[in-house]
């Protein structure tokens, strides 16, 4: 969900809170002249238990988190789990103790945390609701057991020390707000189950993951459920106001559906629209076919790796070196890898090196903006939920390294790029996806591209910045094949038929990051100026569409 650059400024600030905390710990070694706030070393004390209470843990396991993060920011912040808690320790966990030492000596200390939040560029409560949303989002795309994730185990490797009952409650919480019930039930039963393993070392209660256990239940239909968990809630807080009115309500529910059920009985005492039960085996199930799949699933199991390419397709598939005739590419040849055939993808690896890389990335991040897409009505650049990623554009004149990227796709492809668009430099972080698009404008989209008066998306080059962990793939729906990112490596394929007409073949998705941070770059070659390069044909024509262009 968010760049690897973000999450790092959040690291540091989180360090500059530490040390400040820091104060709390030293707090009874200090002599009283020294100590400038309100009160005594014992209510200094005193307070640093409170903060200690709150926060369900101690400093010292705190700062050894930051210390471990410190060490190795980039690698700390590509695992999505040590992004959300580093989001929720300053969010969620830090107005709880904002809370407590405002009542005492810490006033004038939070004050000036607070003057300083638009400085510092503290996470808001829409960054945490992102962060849970990625890791939602990487949880069903990936197929991640609710409580291996909440150990810190992603795709069988762990990565951290895991979830507490605390953090595992803000996660269905945050589900809870985004009226998400599945994913709510699943981490707050998750929470209830880690409740019993802390017991008194968090601040999170039994009543109020049954509240929230209760709802969401109800909400996905189990209401006999619903009310068995809302009893237990009352047993435990009687007076809970809440919970009293659910539970009338859930109880006449239950007796208005009996009452129903009983209407539909004959004389027998039998359901007579019942329909008789089918009873399948495991064997007997039936499974579908790829063809009756969603777009959706085989979305999720092409990013999961687990479509490969047929064998008589894979056979007629080549490696090969090539110079396009171009003098220094006799000495130093392109090493082009066939990726598919009908619509042709390919891949050339080792076409872009690390400083331009270097150079590219440095470039593009202060420019950095949520990735948009185009609105297909108006033509405007919007944001949306789909599209998940930070970008930026980079322009030839500004450095040699960009320059020479873009250039070097003429190689590549045997076409210009003097009506190319700038290069787009994207960054996807945790979570960060596309889900299924083309890259060319449909003929229902009259407007898109309008302003740049080149045409269509004639073609697409693709570079791979940066390997990926785990995730990260580029996948196409159509045809079912996955490309993963390897750092160096840029794939091309072409938009548009020949004859001008978008290839359907083409529609494709880059799946969500699971852990690392994905870099790309973008070049889009149009129309214009391809004239002579790639000469139009009436293939894939109809005759009426042929009498049509003569």
């Amino acid at each position: 969900m968010f760049p690897i650059i973000i999450l790092r400024k959040c690291c540091n600030l989180e360090q500059k809170i530490l040390d400040v905390r820091g104060t709390l710990r030293k707090c009874c070694n200090l002599e009283q002249k020294v100590l400038d706030v309100r009160g005594t070393l014992r209510k200094c004390c005193n307070l640093e238990q409170k903060v200690l209470d709150v926060r369900g843990t101690n400093v010292e396991d705190y700062a050894r988190e930051h210390e471990e993060a410190s060490r190795n920011i980039q690698q700390y912040l590509s695992n999505p789990i040590n992004a959300y808690l580093l989001v929720k320790r300053l969010t969620t966990d830090w107005k709880r103790v904002e809370e407590l030492i405002t009542q005492d000596v810490g006033k004038s200390f939070v004050a000036n945390i607070t003057n300083s939040r638009s400085d510092l560029k503290f996470p808001t409560d829409e960054d945490l609701n992102g962060a849970a949303v990625a890791l939602m989002r990487l949880q069903d795309t990936y197929k991640l057991e609710t409580a291996q994730v909440a150990r810190g185990v992603l795709n069988g490797v762990q990565y951290s020390t895991g979830l507490s009952a605390s953090d595992c409650f803000e996660l269905g919480r945050q589900s809870y707000h985004n009226r998400d019930y599945y994913h709510t039930v699943l981490w707050m039963q998750e929470a209830m189950d880690r409740l019993q393993e802390e017991q008194n070392a968090t601040t999170t209660s039994k009543p109020d993951i049954l509240e929230y256990l209760a709802f969401s239940t109800y909400m996905q239909g189990n209401v006999a459920r619903a009310l068995s968990m809302t009893n237990e809630l009352l047993e435990l807080v009687p007076t809970h106001e809440r919970a009293l009115g659910n539970r009338a309500y859930y109880q006449k529910e239950i007796q208005s559906k009996a009452s129903q059920s009983k209407k539909k009985r004959g004389e027998d005492g039998q359901d007579d629209t019942a329909v008789p039960a089918q009873h399948f085996t495991v064997a007997e199930e039936k499974v579908k076919t790829w063809e009756e799949m969603t777009e959706r699933e085989r979305y999720e199991m092409l990013c999961r790796g687990e479509v490969s390419i047929p064998p008589e397709v894979q056979k007629n598939l080549k490696c090969r070196y090539v110079d396009r005739g171009i003098p220094f590419l006799k000495i130093a040849p392109f090493k082009e890898e066939e990726a598919y055939l009908d619509p042709r993808i390919v891949v050339y690896h080792n076409v872009i090196y690390d400083e331009e890389i270097e150079t590219i990335k440095r470039m593009a991040q202060p420019r950095f903006k949520r990735a948009t897409v185009q609105n297909y009505k108006t033509g405007a650049l919007e944001i949306a939920n789909y599209r998940i990623s930070k970008s930026a554009w980079l322009q030839e004149h500004e450095h040699k390294h960009v320059a020479a990227v873009s250039r070097r796709v003429e190689h590549m492809t045997s076409m210009t790029v003097d009506t190319a668009e700038e290069l787009q430099v994207v960054n996807y972080g945790i979570g960060g996806h596309y889900e299924p698009h083309f890259d060319f404008a449909r003929k229902e989209e009259t407007n898109a591209f309008k302003s740049l008066g080149t045409g269509n998306r004639i073609a697409t080059v693709l570079y791979y910045m940066s390997d990926v962990e785990q995730g990260g793939g580029t996948v196409f729906t159509a045809i079912n094949i996955s490309l993963w990112p390897k750092k160096g490596s840029a794939a091309f394929w072409y938009n548009l038929k020949p004859n001008g007409e978008g290839d359907f073949k083409t529609r494709h998705a880059a799946c969500p990051v699971l852990t690392g941070s994905k870099w790309v770059a973008n070049k889009w070659l149009h129309e214009r100026g391809q004239e002579f390069l790639r000469p139009c044909t009436l293939e894939n024509q109809t005759a009426d569409e042929a009498d049509v262009r003569h």
